[in-house]
């Protein structure tokens, strides 16, 4: 793949608590410069100035997912209302670790329902705590409840980021219905690299700088 075309994947992310306003308008400069679908920010970073093109991201029951579903829509509804294109919530996992598919359903339909068209939901599930049969359950609830995407992972549990494996289960979950971003521990042009080809269609990044300069083109 050429480096734009990566680019066009990735979500410019700066969700560290410590971030200042000051951080975030340098991630959007840098995210506008070499062209990347978006940024991905704190609620309490919104509203956000950003050219034209550039759309804006924001992370919700981040990053424990331990909220109660109706602040999780509360927080949607508000991000939304404060410019976000894309939601990224977090599951409650013990909602998967339990197996309580109904409630896990319940909590991302509420978000969704908090989400007007055409605003783009997508499912933090963890996939690093999740054994192959919870990633499957917590992406095809994920898909009942009407998420646009399933996301690996908020890059802040100690269980870790993003994987080859969960991103290609994830993948052969939700066919080609779902997109599939990829989230946490993307360091390398050759790890991005790789979980595109394990199917990923977004991919969740910090580092887009020093990825993009390892891919030629």
């Amino acid at each position: 793949m050429k480096k734009n075309d990566v680019a066009r994947m990735i979500d410019h992310t700066i969700l560290k608590p410590e971030a200042t306003a000051r951080d975030v308008a340098r991630i959007v400069d840098e995210a506008a410069t070499i062209g990347t679908f978006s940024v991905c920010v704190s609620p309490s970073m919104l509203p956000l100035e950003v050219p034209a093109g550039l759309k804006v991201a924001c992370v919700v029951g981040f990053p424990s997912g331990a909220v109660h579903p109706s602040i999780k829509a509360a927080e949607a509804a508000q991000a939304v209302a404060d410019g976000a294109d894309e939601v990224d919530m977090v599951i409650n996992i013990a909602l998967v670790k339990e197996g309580r598919r109904e409630d896990l359903e319940a909590e991302i339909r509420a978000v969704r329902d908090a989400i007007p068209a055409p605003g783009l939901l997508k499912v933090i599930i963890e996939s690093a705590t999740l054994t192959d049969e919870e990633i499957v359950m917590a992406c095809q609830a994920s898909e009942a409840a009407g998420a646009d995407f399933v996301k690996t992972s908020t890059g802040f549990h100690p269980a870790g980021g993003a994987s080859v494996h969960a991103v290609a289960l994830m993948r052969a979950t939700v066919g080609e219905r779902l997109g599939v971003k990829a989230s946490g521990g993307i360091r390398d042009a050759q790890t991005a690299l790789a979980m595109i080809e394990a199917g990923a269609n977004r991919l969740g990044i910090s580092s887009t700088l020093a990825i993009l300069e390892g891919i030629e083109g």
